[in-house]
């Protein structure tokens, strides 16, 4: 078995569909079509990572992610439509790890699924090594190079970097970007952020029009993808 999946979906035939996909890709698929429920059927079998609708029918998924990160890591995938989107920005908030927008690819979301729960199980810590393209970030000494050669960074340029590198593969809201680097009075000011990932781009992309490492998650935040190939 590749593990124990909490499935949170309201909607009876999604939530079929949803539990034969992740049992005929070896998963163990548990449902619950209610916040309630959900945090009921976590705490008695606690799951290796839980899908999550957004729209359930006494609350939203942002409750379910906060009463779940109050005691459990494992990996949380949104599963939102195009219009979700403050919803999902507050889940990612909330401690969500990704998302995937409706209508979605089975591949795309079982892909999405494996990276999360490859990801929690040895995450980057202060002092990893983190590697995209010809580019290594090592968080312990601050340092970054590029094909061996020291890249110079401002601190925000470094601060901005270190977040996205600390959480690989995964979307960075804006607002825990800017709270990070810029501090929790500057969270609304998004455009810092536009201005200093274009710098960034400028320095560790071979095509900063057309980035491939360091992407931008559009009305959500950024993400630092490892491998372009994914």
């Amino acid at each position: 078995m590749n593990g124990r999946v909490l499935v949170v979906e309201d909607e009876p035939r999604i939530l079929r569909g949803l539990g034969a996909l992740l049992e005929g890709a070896g998963y163990e698929a548990r449902g619950a079509d209610s916040v309630a429920t959900a945090l009921r059927e976590a705490r008695l079998r606690p799951p290796d990572a839980v899908l999550l609708d957004l729209l359930l029918p006494d609350g939203s998924g942002i409750e379910v992610c906060r009463g779940l990160r109050e005691w459990t890591q494992a990996p949380i995938l949104v599963v939102s439509a195009v219009d979700d989107r403050r919803e999902t920005v507050a889940c990612l908030d909330a401690g969500a790890d990704d998302y995937v927008t409706k209508p979605y690819a089975p591949e795309e979301l079982l892909a999405r699924l494996r990276a999360a729960m490859r990801r929690s199980v040895a995450p980057p810590g202060e002092g990893a090594v983190v590697e995209f393209g010809d580019v290594r970030i090592d968080l312990e000494r601050r340092e970054v190079r590029r094909r061996g050669e020291p890249v110079q960074l401002t601190a925000h340029e470094y601060g901005l970097l270190a977040v996205l590198a600390r959480h690989p593969d995964r979307v960075v809201t804006h607002r825990v970007l800017l709270q990070e680097v810029w501090g929790p009075a500057l969270t609304e000011h998004t455009h810092y952020l536009r201005i200093y990932m274009r710098r960034l781009r400028a320095k560790l992309e071979d095509d900063p029009a057309r980035p491939r490492h360091l992407l931008t998650e559009t009305g959500l935040g950024y993400r630092l993808r490892r491998d372009a190939t994914a």
